[in-house]
């Protein structure tokens, strides 16, 4: 089951989530830029999953064309709300979106993998 998490207007919006359920939890796919824009529809997205109460909440960054700090900080947002019973996994490989990671250091916080097979088979 697919839905979109946001408006839908004759345009495709420029950035997107999309939240789908899957046996080993949610995956929050993101595409277009993360950025201020983008990072309200994250925010609200990661609370619609945690209230699903999923074994893994997956943020799928493969489709991310830019990653902002407004993005970074809904990443960590969302690994440092985990409630012991979600564990939060990032998608992301690629310079374009490891760089700002590895910059920021966050890649020693967040649980960072690089394919969405990859980050759900670590349930």
């Amino acid at each position: 089951m697919s839905e979109p998490d946001g408006g839908s207007s004759g345009a495709p919006p420029p950035g997107s989530v999309r939240l789908r359920e899957v046996p080993e939890g949610v995956v929050l796919e993101v595409s277009g830029p993360l950025d201020l824009a983008l990072a309200p529809q994250l925010r609200h997205a990661i609370s619609r999953a945690e209230r699903l109460r999923p074994r893994t909440l997956v943020i799928d960054l493969t489709g991310a064309t830019f990653l902002a700090s407004a993005g970074m900080t809904e990443l960590v947002r969302a690994h440092r709300s985990a409630d012991g019973v979600t564990v939060v996994r990032i998608v992301a490989s690629g310079r374009l979106l490891m760089r700002p990671l590895e910059i920021t250091r966050l890649t020693d916080e967040l649980d960072i993998r690089s394919t969405l097979d990859a980050a759900l088979a670590a349930v």
